[in-house]
């Protein structure tokens, strides 16, 4: 069996016998007069009439039967065989095609539809040329590429080999689509805020940190989507407003969570976590038809269907029935027994990490479609107090055991405001690097008044979950250690 570098050789070979033959391997241009698709789609036209035809795409598969020649060309929309004879585009064509034309070479083809003796469709070529020699070969294409590592380093080669996956990277954009539609159409205005920050506001994550050289200071790459920036657009006479964009958090990667994702957050002035609650259930309504077809999935061991009734559940309650411990009232051992027993895992000590693992111990039982509410206080720094207690006006919309978005009515008290910064503060001084920066200039906007306002977020990874695939699986280019000079990766 030939090496990869021996095949390499072959192929240049025949890349310099094409120039030698004087075609330009690597083209600038191409001279297509029809996409795949529509000759694939209006094929009986095209043989009717006798149109001569131009496509171009990238050889997917090539067999050769003495004087005959097919490939299989595709070019992004769809797949078209073209024939090639002596007969029709002459010896020294069809010898140059037959001796230095490879699978995964861009070619282009000029003839007319016709139906092969086999009752095939295919463009008989009158003519050719190279547009881009491969030199690598391509895997083969039955057998695609094997190993999620070689797949994500190669993912261009993954994708061409792959047509659902391919066509998942469709529905993503469609997902984002839907969503934007949804948001204009309801009056919200589309903004863009700042992706480098002095602090990272709006989430408690663990941020990327660089530094800025002109201003000489540490800056932090976004951990949310402009979530203390938009409540100031609220307090600038904005009525709604979202957005669409990255957001980083230098944490640990699962099937759930990257460090690199896609999010919306909206705000909605005078309106309130129960007016935002309705809002998403119909959001979340209208991606699952327009995108997915249908609003029945099964994803993570659970069914659920976004077009039943959305229960609302208690955050204390729901914890205290799972698991028997009360989260406003025990204290930090009880707590901590609690998990010990449960034989749960958690990072930190302090009360707001306990009793947030305590919930994500409860949450993978609730199949959804769901709205967690009534969150205590002392996990949601940015929320509005619900009068007389211990918790907030919040809410998360749950399927398939997991939160998938997250909203409150804001809070608009600045003493308040300031009071939750000092006590995040706090734990940021005591080691917890994913308690929320303090925001000074925020409480300065809210002490100049912000109405009543609803705010809502969610990522890439409700597409995720309605797709049923890994988060992982579901970006285009996910962050890869680079391999070491001279290290080999299997195919």
């Amino acid at each position: 069996m030939s090496t990869h570098e021996e095949l390499m050789g072959e192929r240049r070979k025949k890349r310099d016998a094409l120039v030698a033959a004087g075609m330009d391997p690597y083209t600038a241009t191409s001279n297509a007069t029809h996409t795949n698709v529509v000759v694939s789609e209006q094929f009986a036209t095209f043989v009717a009439s006798a149109e001569v035809v131009t496509l171009v795409g990238r050889i997917m598969a090539l067999r050769l039967h003495g004087a005959l020649a097919f490939a299989d060309v595709f070019d992004g929309t769809a797949r078209v065989q073209v024939m090639f004879t002596k007969e029709h585009i002459g010896d020294v064509p069809f010898d140059l095609f037959v001796n230095n034309i490879d699978v995964g070479d861009f070619i282009e083809a000029t003839g007319t539809a016709f139906i092969t003796k086999r009752e095939t469709q295919a463009i008989q070529a009158s003519s050719w040329r190279i547009l881009t020699k491969s030199l690598a070969p391509m895997p083969v294409e039955h057998f695609g590429i094997a190993g999620e590592d070689m797949r994500y380093r190669k993912r261009y080669l993954d994708l061409l080999l792959d047509d659902e996956a391919r066509e998942m990277f469709v529905k993503k954009a469609k997902f984002w689509a839907v969503t934007r539609k949804f948001m204009v159409d309801h009056g919200f205005l589309e903004v863009e805020t700042p992706t480098i920050e002095v602090t990272t506001g709006g989430a408690e994550a663990r941020p990327f940190a660089t530094h800025h050289n002109d201003f000489d200071m540490e800056v932090f790459m976004r951990i949310c989507i402009g979530e203390l920036w938009q409540k100031r657009l609220m307090s600038a006479g904005y009525p709604k407003t979202f957005e669409i964009g990255r957001a980083y958090r230098n944490e640990g990667t699962s099937p759930e969570h990257l460090q690199e994702f896609t999010n919306l957050e909206f705000y909605w002035a005078y309106a309130d976590y129960t007016m935002g609650m309705t809002f998403v259930r119909d959001l979340y309504r209208t991606i699952a038809q327009e995108v997915f077809g249908t609003t029945k999935f099964a994803a993570r061991g659970h069914s659920f269907d976004l077009n039943d009734e959305w229960i609302e559940i208690d955050y204390v309650s729901e914890v205290e029935k799972q698991t028997g411990i009360n989260i406003i009232t025990a204290s930090d051992e009880e707590m901590k027994a609690k998990l010990q027993e449960l034989q749960v895992k958690y990072d930190g000590a302090n009360r707001e990490r306990l009793t947030d693992t305590l919930w994500k111990y409860c949450r993978k039982n609730i199949a959804g479609p769901a709205f967690l509410i009534n969150h205590p206080k002392l996990v949601a720094p940015l929320a509005k107090t619900r009068s007389g207690t211990e918790t907030v006006e919040m809410f998360q919309p749950i399927i398939a055991g997991s939160e998938v978005g997250r909203g409150y009515s804001e809070l608009n008290d600045p003493d308040d405001q300031r009071a939750r910064f000092q006590a995040q503060k706090k734990l940021l001084d005591a080691g917890d690097d994913e308690a929320m920066m303090a925001d000074w200039e925020f409480v300065e906007m809210l002490e100049h008044g912000m109405p009543p306002t609803c705010g809502f977020g969610f990522g890439e990874r409700l597409f995720a979950f309605l797709e049923g695939k890994p988060l992982r699986e579901t970006q285009l280019f996910p962050l890869m250690k680079p391999k070491l000079e001279g290290e080999e990766v299997e195919e």
